[in-house]
Formats: structure tokens, C-alpha cells, sequence
């Protein structure tokens, strides 16, 4: 695939309002914690007073705009734009297959420009009638090429500065309000794309229960940045508004799986901003069939095979600090002291690091150690199946690997309400993951999906450690 074209330069217009972007933490008025990937900033006395002012929301004042366009660029910044009618400007690609649904999102898309691709549908006299009923243009495909395949088809065949990818079975209750905040982003001309939450379709269902408070689609309620190694690492096509001029050739149609996961991480690799906005959602239907379903997430964890070959460590299924690693293990086998020490050590690393800082790097050594334990032990539960039966079936280690797995269940759950059925879809939604996953990497020979990425938090804090 060629690479998608680099953005222009663009500064943040005088005027804009800003706030500080879900999760970012200000320490001591002088250093600025989180974003996408995390980073701590030293600012400068002026730049922190800036700041402060911009923590609950403001605006972007003379002299200010290089800040701003710099906090915007590594995810520590939000800029907030007003809605506006861009109908003439987009055009909707729906990618259908024999769809039941089609007839209700066309239903709902009156007034919008709207093509759809019929990816060699079994029926396709009755795709054509929806479509046509419903006023939009159809392109019709003989040989079934995928989503990402059938979505490129779609964007060659129409011309307008926005498009809109959605799949057919969202539901979507109010299309051009979700439009026009979608579009507010494109007043940056350095935003390549934008998604809103995807969230289940509720139902009577176990399945569509789940679904609707734990879908693979639903990237939680904070909205952010989203680049590899950030808390939001991708965004899902079923609904998607992209600039036509960022996305190039489009989707890798070698894809079946993951083909969103790659066009948003080339996008950033190319210099656009992907946003992800929370404060509104869509639905996605849940598969009809356990056996759908079950397919469905083995093909998420064998997507990442062919997704690591293109883009390597962004794949890797850990990143987490060593000294707190050693830590929780020292704890788990029994060795408090030393865990605490090991602890300490990493605070005074970060703490020369900060030119004696003692306050700020004990604040980020228990982040460190707190996102640690929850980031590997959700990592055991989701990607390291094989060796948690290991951990399991040998008795000496059975009582801690239990408990790193319900360590791990717990950080999924935590501020949700499931029911003790959701528990076990899950389990066995890690299970299917965790399946494909390996059996992926055993296909293409590589064990960089299953590599965990471990470094040091005073090397990460002195690589991040900059002045905007």
C-alpha cells in the first residue's frame, strides 16, 4: 500500500477552545502528564500558567498557538469545534453483503449522498431494490473482495472532500447530528479521521448483552488521540469519517481482518491526527450465531500476524515498565521487602531524571506500578492462554495465577455492572482471541504478536521528558 500524503503544516487559529484531553494529569504547575503515546512534559513557568487556564476549558490566545498546536499534535491537548452542516461535503460508502439491515440505515440516511457497494451479495436483485428505493447509487462487485476492498471500491467511485464508512449493520439514530460533530473535527486541517463510540445494540440475548456492555468495538468513554501505544490504539470502520485527501489508496485489500487497525496506523504514520470522540455513539449488532461469534473473535487475534509484519512492535500484546514488574513479582513470590525496594529504586531513577523531583516521580512510580500489574495481568488473560493453563496446572504457581487472572477480569469489569453470564462470555471471548492470536503467529513463523515490549521508566520519562 502507498502511503497516504502528509498533511500541510497548520497552526491553531487564535480563538479556538481548548481543554486538557481525558487523562492528562498537571504536576506541580510544571509537568504535564499523559497523552498518546504517554509523555511527561517540563513546562516553562508561563507556558504552566497557559495551561492551568486551559484545564477547564479555554481558548487559545495570542502568542499561544504554538503551544497549543503542539499539545494538540501528542494528545495532551483538545480542541473543541462547533458544529456545522457539511451535507454537500460527504459522501456515505456502505459496504454491504447480503445484509437484513441495509433498508433501515438507507431509511435513516435521507438527505445524504450515499453509495453502496454490493461486496457479490448471494442475492443481489434484492440488494438493488433496496438500494435504488432508498435513492442511493450502487456499485455492484461480481467477486467478493472484503470490506476493506469493497470500501475502496466505493471511494473511487465518488468525489466528495469527506467520506463517510459505515457498516450496515450500525445503527445509527440521529445520522446528521453524528455527521455534523464528526465534521466539527475537519476544522484542523490536520485531522485525517474521525470515530465516535461504537457501542452493542441491546437485546434479549446473553449475546447482545455482552455485547452491549463489553463489545470489541466499544473503545470506552474517554475520548483521545488515537496512534499505536496509546490508550486508544485504533478506531473500528464501522463508522468512520475520513478526509478523501489523507486516505490515499485507501484500505490494504490483502486485509480480510484488522484492515481499520492498518489504515489508521499508516495515517499516523504520515503525520495526520486520528481523533476518537466518545460524547457520541452508534450501534453494532452482535452476530447472529454462537459459532459466528466465536469466528469473529479468533479472527481478531489472528488478524494480528498479518498486522505485525507491516507495522512490528505496535502489536506487541505488553508494554510495561521493568522496575515495576520486578516489583509485583517480588510481591507475588513472597519477597515484600525486596518488592519495595525494587520500588524505591525505580522512584529514585525517575527522580534523577527530574533533577531531584522527589514528589512528581513517587506520583508517577505508582502509576507506573499500578497500570502495570493491571495492563500484565489483563495481558495474561487475553493474549498468554497457553501459559495461564500452565500457570494453572502447575501446583506451586496455581493460588498467583489465579489471582493475576481475576486481577486481570477485574480491571475489564471495573465500573461496569456485569452479570455473572457476561463473565463467561468473556472468558470465553479471551479464550477465542487468545486462540487466533497464537495460531496466527504460528502461521507466519513470528513470535512479535506474542513479544511483550519492556523498558525502563526512567529511560521512558528521559525520551519523553521535553519542553513544548
Amino acid at each position: 500500500m502507498a502511503d497516504a500524503p502528509v498533511p500541510a503544516a497548520a497552526p491553531v487559529e487564535v480563538g479556538t477552545a481548548v481543554v486538557l484531553a481525558d487523562g492528562v494529569r498537571v504536576y506541580d504547575r510544571r509537568y504535564l502528564a499523559g497523552g498518546a503515546p504517554w509523555r511527561l512534559l517540563r513546562v516553562a513557568d508561563a507556558a504552566g500558567e497557559v495551561i492551568e487556564r486551559w484545564r477547564s476549558g479555554g481558548v487559545v490566545g495570542p502568542g499561544e498557538t504554538v503551544l497549543a498546536r503542539t499539545l494538540i499534535d501528542q494528545g495532551l491537548l483538545e480542541a473543541r469545534y462547533r458544529r456545522s452542516d457539511v451535507t454537500d461535503q460527504v459522501d456515505v460508502v456502505i459496504a454491504a453483503r447480503d445484509e437484513e439491515r441495509l433498508g433501515e440505515l438507507l431509511a435513516r440516511l435521507t438527505g445524504l449522498a450515499v453509495t453502496v457497494v454490493d461486496d457479490a451479495s448471494r442475492d443481489a436483485s434484492r440488494v438493488e431494490a433496496i438500494a435504488r428505493a432508498a435513492g442511493a447509487r450502487l456499485v455492484r462487485l461480481e467477486q467478493n473482495v472484503g470490506p476493506g476492498g469493497a470500501r475502496n471500491r466505493g471511494l473511487t467511485a465518488t468525489t466528495r472532500p469527506l467520506v463517510w464508512f459505515l457498516d450496515a449493520d450500525v445503527d445509527v439514530d440521529d445520522p446528521l447530528g453524528v455527521l455534523e460533530r464528526l465534521a466539527s473535527h475537519f476544522v484542523d486541517p490536520r485531522v485525517g479521521a474521525v470515530a465516535p463510540r461504537v457501542v452493542g445494540v441491546p437485546g434479549p440475548s446473553r449475546r447482545e448483552r455482552f455485547e452491549r456492555v463489553a463489545s470489541p468495538l466499544d473503545l470506552g468513554r474517554h475520548s483521545g488521540l488515537v496512534r499505536p501505544g496509546a490508550p486508544i490504539s485504533y478506531v473500528p470502520s464501522a463508522c468512520l469519517l475520513a478526509r478523501r485527501e489523507a486516505l490515499g489508496e485507501g484500505f490494504d485489500e490483502s486485509l480480510r481482518v484488522g484492515e481499520d487497525v492498518d489504515l489508521v496506523w499508516r495515517l499516523d504514520a504520515a503525520g495526520w491526527l486520528v481523533r476518537y470522540d466518545a460524547r457520541l455513539s452508534v450501534a453494532h449488532r452482535a452476530r447472529e450465531t454462537w459459532r459466528d461469534w466465536f469466528a469473529q473473535r479468533v479472527a481478531y487475534g489472528a488478524s494480528a500476524g498479518p498486522l505485525a509484519a507491516r507495522h512490528g512492535r505496535h502489536l506487541a500484546p505488553l508494554r510495561a515498565d521493568v522496575g515495576a514488574l520486578a516489583a509485583w513479582g517480588l510481591l507475588l513470590a513472597g519477597r515484600p521487602v525486596a518488592s519495595l525496594a525494587a520500588a524505591a529504586r525505580v522512584r529514585d531513577d525517575v527522580a534523577a531524571r527530574l533533577d531531584g523531583e522527589r514528589v512528581v516521580a513517587t506520583l508517577l512510580t505508582a502509576r507506573a506500578l499500578s497500570s502495570g500489574l493491571a495492563a500484565s495481568s489483563r495481558a495474561l488473560a487475553r493474549s498468554y492462554a497457553p501459559l495461564l493453563v500452565v500457570g494453572v496446572l502447575v501446583r506451586p504457581t496455581r493460588r498467583r495465577t489465579l489471582g493475576l487472572l481475576a486481577l486481570g477480569y477485574w480491571w475489564r469489569w471495573r465500573g461496569l455492572r456485569p452479570r455473572p453470564s457476561d463473565v463467561l462470555i468473556g472468558a470465553a471471548d479471551d479464550a477465542a482471541y487468545a486462540f487466533g492470536l497464537w495460531r496466527g503467529a504460528w502461521r507466519e513463523r513470528s513470535t512479535r504478536t506474542l513479544t511483550p515490549v519492556v523498558r525502563g521508566l526512567d529511560r521512558l520519562v528521559a525520551e519523553r521528558l521535553a519542553r513544548p
